[in-house]
């Protein structure tokens, strides 16, 4: 080919090629304009997609936080070749999970953004940071509809009725609306002889404090115990309740009784209603294991923290602001404006902040002040005590691990070789310099060489051997049995402290002095828990020709004494037992050579500075804590405390807040950036950070988040509460949700309806509860009939529209009260106070085990209100709990309300129901029309013509008894019409 010719094929040929990868990059690039990534993109991909997929959560591995990252789920000019749109895209999407899908837009967004070549600024790193969206009903500024010429109840409900096509039922006759409005207003059944409605007297009555207070209470969680594997009881929890019932019944004003629940020491100082309402903070259930023996110093320890915290929030915002922040803990909320930032900003509120018992009066505020400095000091001393006693631990572990899992292998196998498993215990006492004496009798006069004492064991709280021997002691001996004449001291170890024997004995030289009597008295009790005691395993005496034990069963007498068999026992401290025996001598030399090696380990990581360290604050806390005795205990609340005396490893702050990061997919063990107080910006005024200057008291963070709950422009705030009286009152709320009004919540039926509500409360000056209540008791909505009607139910089954009165059972509280009422008994001046016990406790020391089928129904002790009884969390009441009684571990908004075959069950067969027929019956079997009689006191109506002649059959084969369960069993005595 020549030359000219073969450089023109060249020249055509790379023209060609030029423009194919000319056409190439065109088809992928194509030349339009890319959405702006800042204004555009960025917002998509962070408010509907990091929650999942961004560096801390990076779930299914995908992240999509970095271009980098997010080039391995695209293909740059090719977006329907990309994984991403394709998750996004369809009619079912795949992504977001459990969320609402992407907008149609901003699917074509992402997609033209990728047929740009997914442009991203250099170095730009994604934040889950979506969008607060706030365009829900619930969040929207409350609108007054009253200001339109609709002034009452009735005035919304008959409108909504006339839409819906529906007629209201006729007015209740005037029995049913005194039965109704008595039970709805205070819980119990009308007086017999009543005659007009009197809803004034009611709404006066202490008895609506505490029917209201029940409700108030179920949405707590109030309860008496802790919960947890651990239900020890709460015996101050009780002034909480009956505050709650009081604060009902003097109607305070609804904000001033939100604000003393979250920060009443705050803004009310010096008040004791406003430590007392603090006991809702502490309401709810508690880890006694995670707190008090695990502690802050290890990770199950934080995590306890961490979840009392949660529960303190979640309860704060679930019961006044019905909404539902918890749900933000490992990701922003999926579905209402509250993210993780939120979540974490009321955590920090709560810093400081745990539950303990606290004085609320008995001290002027000035010896308050004092005594919380002396017991902040106390709590100083015992937490550095508690760190450096941690630290010699987690040093001997590091060291020792291994050889504990052999010893523990031995002891499991072996029991405890050579261990003293047997011997006497004193009781526990509460101070350490209490005296206590053990002594033995030989029987005659006998001459004893020598005396061996021989600790004690026990694996209690990890102090094993060497258990209760005491740090000073002296021993003596006498042939008078009282220790008043001619006594000779044969050791006196009372000077000073004395180095634990552990496994091995004290010797004392007598000389071969004659004597009858043998007295050890301990001046320094050994420290258990929290307390103090004696122990020893054995006592021997040496003596007579073949140098034996001549204490072998003498008899042991001793100041105190705790008997449990076979373990501790005065005997077993003469009987030559104190050990187990083990027949392989192999296993004795190993557990002997694993001990020496263990104390060779100790004696090389003592530390003399951190001992001296922690005698010097033995000796500071023994001149504390007789001061700190010194001020008059005052009266105590359960309640949030920050200064309170530190138990085992529980410490208190004394106020300083402990540091909250962000924690990311929730996890204690993955912090992120340190949060300071604030909350979520739901309402105007609400801040995500309070402006609190550093170093200010706790308190003032729940100040700051009181006061912003309770502002007159948080929509939330009254809604949520008027909502809950209508449900109290009328059977069923407005939102079918009481605790979420958020997007995963019911709507509104009436939504007009409940903003009168909100607004009517709000702008009373008063704030009055009861006015809201008088407002809605006093409606026709109210007053209605209960009757079926075929038209209506086919238009609204459900009563959405109110055009007929709810019927429903009474409440398990209101039954059992009513059975009291019937049988005469119930007490209902015996208000207030300690909270009387269904139950009998059994093995109180440990786990308690609450047993009902102990207690006598005929114990006057049991005839109050339901509201005044001790509520178990662990083994809740059997009887209420078969009548839909509220779960005191959670808060429960709205009761569930079942009928059941255990229920009848129950209503019969029950021993208080049985207890109190009897008791009806002694009442009415004498009379001379006994059936009418029963029926006029049991249901404050005589009996239909029909019931007359079933029942005086009834009565004639099985006796009066019989027909008072009948009575506790009929529709007329179980439903409020």
């Amino acid at each position: 080919m020549p030359w000219r010719e073969m450089r023109a094929m060249v020249a055509y040929y790379s023209a060609m090629t030029m423009r194919s990868i000319f056409i190439t990059l065109l088809f992928a690039h194509p030349l339009v304009a890319a959405p702006d990534f800042e204004r555009e993109v960025a917002p998509i991909l962070e408010g509907r997609c990091l929650s999942c997929h961004d560096e801390g959560s990076n779930k299914g591995k995908v992240r999509l936080d970095t271009r980098e990252q997010l080039l391995t789920h695209i293909r740059l000019g090719q977006p329907e070749a990309s994984v991403l749109i394709e998750q996004v895209s369809g009619p079912e999407p795949e992504m977001p999970k459990k969320a609402e899908p992407l907008a149609a837009v901003e699917v074509e967004t992402l997609r033209q953004w990728i047929a740009a070549g997914a442009p991203w600024p250099t170095g730009r790193v994604l934040k889950d940071n979506p969008p607060r969206n706030l365009d829900w009903w619930s969040l929207k500024e409350i609108r007054n509809p009253g200001s339109e010429g609709r002034t009452t109840v009735d005035d919304f409900i008959a409108a909504k009725l006339v839409e819906k096509g529906l007629k209201p039922m006729p007015e209740a006759d005037e029995k049913t609306l005194r039965r109704r409005l008595s039970y709805d207003l205070t819980g119990l059944p009308p007086t017999a002889h009543s005659g007009e409605i009197e809803l004034e007297q009611l709404l006066a009555s202490p008895a609506f404090g505490e029917k209201f207070a029940q409700h108030w209470l179920d949405l707590v969680r109030y309860a008496e115990t802790h919960g947890y594997d651990k239900d020890k009881p709460r015996n101050n929890a009780w002034p909480y309740r009956d505050y709650v019932i009081r604060s009902l019944n003097e109607d305070k004003p609804f904000d001033r009784f939100v604000q003393e629940q979250i920060a009443g020491d705050a803004l009310f100082p010096g008040e004791a209603e406003g430590i007392l309402g603090l006991g809702f903070i502490a309401a709810g259930p508690w880890d006694l294991i995670g707190h008090s023996e695990v502690g802050e110093g290890k990770e199950d320890g934080r995590i306890a923290k961490h979840l009392d915290r949660d529960e303190m929030v979640s309860a704060v915002f679930n019961v006044f602001t019905s909404t539902t922040v918890q749900c933000a803990q490992c990701h922003h909320h999926k579905f209402d404006p509250v993210k993780m930032e939120d979540y974490y900003r009321l955590h920090a509120v709560f810093a400081a902040v745990d539950r303990a018992d606290r004085v609320y009066t008995g001290l002027p505020p000035d010896k308050e002040r004092e005594r919380n400095r002396l017991l902040a000091k106390i709590n100083e001393r015992k937490a550095e005590q508690n760190k450096l006693t941690t630290e010699a631990k987690r040093e001997l572990g590091a060291r020792t691990s291994g050889i504990e899992r052999r010893l523990s292998e031995l002891r499991q196998k072996y029991g405890s070789p050579l261990r003293p498993q047997f011997g006497w215990h004193s009781t526990i006492s509460a101070k350490q310099d209490a005296v206590k004496w053990v002594q033995l009798d030989l029987g005659k006069p006998l001459g004893i060489e020598q005396l061996r004492l021989i600790p004690a064991y026990d694996d209690f709280n990890g102090i094993g051997a060497g258990f209760g021997f005491p740090l000073r002691y002296r021993v003596e001996v006498a042939n008078d049995a009282d220790f008043k004449t001619a006594v000779r001291l044969v050791l006196d170890a009372s000077q000073k402290d004395q180095v634990n024997p552990r496994n091995g004995e004290v010797m004392i030289d007598v000389g071969r002095e004659t004597v009858r009597y043998v007295r050890i008295t301990a001046t320094k009790l050994a420290p258990r828990k929290d307390d103090y005691i004696f122990a020893l395993g054995e006592v021997q005496a040496i003596g007579g020709e073949n140098h034996d034990n001549i204490a072998m069963n003498a008899v042991v007498t001793a100041q105190d004494s705790i008997e449990s068999g076979p373990r501790w026992a005065r005997a077993n401290l003469t009987d030559g037992v104190y050990h187990r025996e083990v027949d392989d001598p192999a296993a004795l030399v190993e557990l002997r050579e694993l001990e020496a090696q263990k104390a060779a380990i100790e004696k090389e990581l003592a530390d003399p500075k951190r001992d001296a360290r922690l005698k010097v604050i033995e000796a500071e806390l023994a001149e504390l804590n007789p001061k700190l005795n010194a001020y008059p205990k005052g009266e105590l609340v359960y309640a949030a405390a920050t200064d309170f005396t530190s138990q085992g490893r529980f410490i208190a702050t004394t106020g300083k807040p402990r540091a909250i990061h962000l924690l990311n997919r929730g996890d204690i063990r993955a912090p992120g950036e340190l949060m300071r107080p604030g909350l979520v910006p739901l309402w105007p005024g609400a801040r995500e950070e309070f402006a609190l200057p550093d170093g200010a008291a706790e308190s003032g963070g729940r100040a700051a988040l009181a006061q912003a709950i309770t502002a007159r422009d948080n929509p939330l705030f009254w809604r949520s509460i008027v909502n809950r009286l209508w449900q109290w009152t009328m059977g069923q709320p407005l939102v079918g949700t009481p605790n979420d009004f958020g997007r995963m919540g019911m709507m509104p039926k009436h939504p007009e309806l409940l903003d009168f509500l909100a607004a009517t409360l709000r702008d009373d000056p008063k704030h009055s509860l009861k006015n809201i209540v008088r407002l809605i008791v006093s409606s026709a909505a109210y007053r209605r009939g209960s009757a079926h009607d075929e038209a209506n139910a086919r238009i609204d089954a459900g009563n959405e529209f109110l055009w007929r009165a709810q019927r429903r059972r009474l409440t398990a509280e209101e039954y059992r009260d009513s059975v009291l009422v019937a049988a005469g008994v119930l007490k209902l001046d015996d208000q207030g106070g300690p909270s009387f016990q269904d139950f009998v406790i059994e093995k109180p020391q440990h786990s308690p085990h609450y047993q009902y089928h102990l207690h006598d129904p005929l114990d006057p002790k049991g005839h109050r209100r339901s509201v005044y009884r001790f509520i178990v969390r662990s083994q809740p009441q059997p009887f209420l709990t078969s009548l839909d009684c509220a779960d005191p571990s959670q808060s429960v908004p709205q009761r569930d309300e079942s009928t059941t075959a255990l229920q009848a069950l129950t209503q019969w067969n029950n021993r208080l129901v049985e207890a109190m027929s009897e008791k009806v019956a002694e009442r009415f079997q004498s009379e001379p029309d006994p059936v009418k009689v029963a029926f006029q006191q049991v249901l404050a109506r005589p009996p239909t013509e029909p019931e007359q002649m079933v029942l005086t059959e009834h009565l004639k084969q099985h006796g009066p008894a019989a027909v008072a369960r009948v009575l506790f069993n009929l529709n007329a005595f179980v439903y409020v019409d």
